[in-house]
């Protein structure tokens, strides 16, 4: 969740992996200590420049991340999230099944591969990226009850 999160230290962005330890308070609390104490603001401005919609806390042990109670109308922009993401997916098969069947049609017109072998490729292919597309449905129809619940 936090991996996004990349606070200006040193003169640089840094991964907040690289300059805290993140670790699970409670259901809906995370506990971020710096290993380096001057750099809590710092962390604390990129965690809240990442609009994730969190409480943050300042105490002299680091920070206290809150997440708050999922209303309907954040569930519904989850949702619609998932669904972006499983969208982006689903581009992504669509573009190496193309790649693929330009790479099969080279081959055939290279004769390093007969026409028969060729037809039985390409319905191998289809059906790879049709197993993938119903894996992907798959995984957003479970993310969406998780996010029901």
């Amino acid at each position: 969740l936090l991996d996004a999160v990349k606070p200006e230290a040193y003169g640089t962005r840094t991964a907040l992996r690289e300059l805290a330890n993140v670790s699970v308070e409670d259901a809906r609390t995370l506990r971020v200590i710096p290993w380096d104490k001057s750099l809590t603001k710092a962390i604390e401005k990129g965690i809240t420049d990442a609009d994730l919609g969190v409480g943050i806390s300042t105490d002299d042990q680091g920070l206290r991340i809150s997440f708050p109670e999922l209303t309907s109308e954040r569930r519904t922009q989850l949702s619609k999230i998932a669904g972006d993401k499983t969208e982006q997916a689903k581009v992504t098969l669509r573009s190496h099944r193309t790649d693929a069947l330009k790479a099969l049609d080279t081959a055939e017109e290279a004769g390093g591969i007969g026409e028969d072998e060729v037809k039985r490729l390409k319905g191998e292919i289809q059906k790879l990226i049709d197993a993938g597309n119903e894996s992907l449905l798959k995984i957003q129809e479970k993310k969406e009850q998780e996010i029901r619940l």
